[in-house]
């Protein structure tokens, strides 16, 4: 079975955690010694790579997703996810292994921070991965020994045709030489303030300096203001739509597939940007990272 595009990338249990503490100077402070009580508290599967994968596999396309578990109760829950969702799981379970997990605070402005365990996400190698055929490899965050097998990987995919498409993330931005893969990059998709991290601080036109590392088509959003493209002929923009805010997680994951899904099916960039934030949108008017993706088929 050829897949139309394979997800590389976390697997993560997530724990969203609603206290309706408000923000105070950019920070979700907690009284140390306090007992604070939790308002509300949900559970689901997260992560780059499981994220994408349903968002991609919910658009009609034939999706694989590489990534690892432990032989614990998240790690059953990953399978089971797979499994409804029609997904190919082309990484490992790892006996006497904890799968990945994440506590999500949320605040009462409906932002969040993340605290993230990642268990045996960042243990893939080669080996590890089932062997695949595919039109598009998607890469999310990933760090340690799977991060130099996604390096290693994507040269052999490359030299076979296969397009890229790379979501990095600020903490891997901040640890890792990322121009082997954008050099690679069909497409990079990123948000404003991991990009400037990326060219190194503010600049005048922050999207051609993005482009000039080397990725065919470059995007970045940014929250509730434009989301920009360019494809090395021209820019593209497109306005966010005003709406009620519930929880962000998962918005950078549903935005990303839902433009490679445009990319991969033959839509134009403009149309492609608005599968995006229309993926985008429908997950933040939701708690969980996938719990309200568009199912259509694009193909």
């Amino acid at each position: 079975m050829e897949f139309d595009i394979v997800s590389f990338g976390s697997a993560i249990a997530d724990v969203f955690v609603s206290t309706d503490l408000s923000e105070r100077k950019n920070f979700i402070s907690y009284p140390v010694g306090a007992k604070i009580l939790i308002k509300d508290l949900r559970f689901d599967i997260g992560g780059g790579g499981t994220n994408t994968a349903v968002a991609f596999s919910c658009l009609g396309l034939k999706t694989g997703c590489i990534c690892k578990i432990g032989d614990d109760e998240s790690g059953k829950k990953v399978l089971d996810l797979f499994k409804k969702e029609k997904i190919k799981f082309l990484g490992k379970k790892e006996e006497n292994a904890n799968s990945g997990y994440s506590v999500i605070l949320d605040s009462k402005e409906k932002n969040r921070t993340i605290l993230t365990y990642k268990g045996v996400n960042d243990e893939i190698g080669i080996k590890d991965i089932k062997k695949f055929k595919t039109k598009w490899l998607y890469l999310s965050s990933v760090l340690g020994k799977s991060f130099e097998t996604q390096k290693k990987l994507i040269k052999i995919l490359k030299n076979k045709g296969v397009k890229i498409a790379f979501n990095p993330s600020s903490y891997l931005i901040k640890r890792k030489n990322l121009k082997l893969f954008l050099k690679l990059c069909d497409v990079v998709i990123m948000n404003k303030q991991e990009a400037e991290m990326l060219v190194g601080g503010k600049k005048k036109d922050l999207l051609l300096d993005l482009h000039k590392l080397g990725p065919k088509i470059a995007v970045i959003t940014d929250k509730n203001n434009l989301i920009s493209c360019y494809d090395g002929t021209r820019k593209y923009f497109l306005k966010p739509n005003k709406i009620r805010v519930v929880e962000r997680t998962g918005a950078g994951d549903a935005f990303a597939s839902g433009f490679v899904a445009g990319q991969i099916t033959g839509k134009s960039i403009n149309e492609s940007l608005r599968i995006g934030l229309r993926e985008s949108e429908g997950v933040i008017k939701h708690i969980g990272a996938k719990n309200n993706l568009l199912r259509m088929k694009l193909k």
